[in-house]
């Protein structure tokens, strides 16, 4: 266990007895139980160990990098945007990748099967404009 994770859940363990719901207007739960917190410690955080984090094929090639995740309307994370580069990397060629097809092997994001010229060739993924 890494030693950020055993501070926090020591910091967890010292906290537990005063530790309630944080409340507003009387009845608004703000925050995570005691039981709660401890998943999400153990959790992985997008910002920390997924985003940015290379994307390798299953013949440990670099083919990519997680550029976002995508939170489907069903509260679910169900899509990775994945920047395969544009000409010469220098500029980016996001496309979407269901998370389903991403293993985690050696501490690494793999997307079996894939390769950097078939990530290009796939359609370019672009943000909706906001209305």
């Amino acid at each position: 266990m890494k030693l950020s994770h055993v501070l926090v859940l020591a910091a967890i363990g010292l906290t537990a007895p005063v530790t309630a719901y944080s409340q507003m207007a009387g009845s608004t739960v703000l925050a995570v139980s005691v039981a709660e917190l401890r998943d999400v410690t153990m959790g992985w955080s997008a910002t920390r160990q997924i985003l940015g984090q290379p994307v390798y094929n299953d013949k440990d090639e670099k083919i990519g990098s997680i550029d976002d995740i995508i939170v489907t309307s069903g509260k679910a994370v169900s899509y990775a945007v994945v920047n395969a580069g544009g000409f010469l990397s220098v500029t980016k060629h996001n496309v979407v990748v269901p998370v389903s097809q991403f293993k985690l092997v050696d501490n690494k994001l793999v997307l079996a099967g894939a390769t950097k010229e078939a990530l290009k060739a796939a359609p370019a993924f672009e943000y909706a404009k906001q209305p």
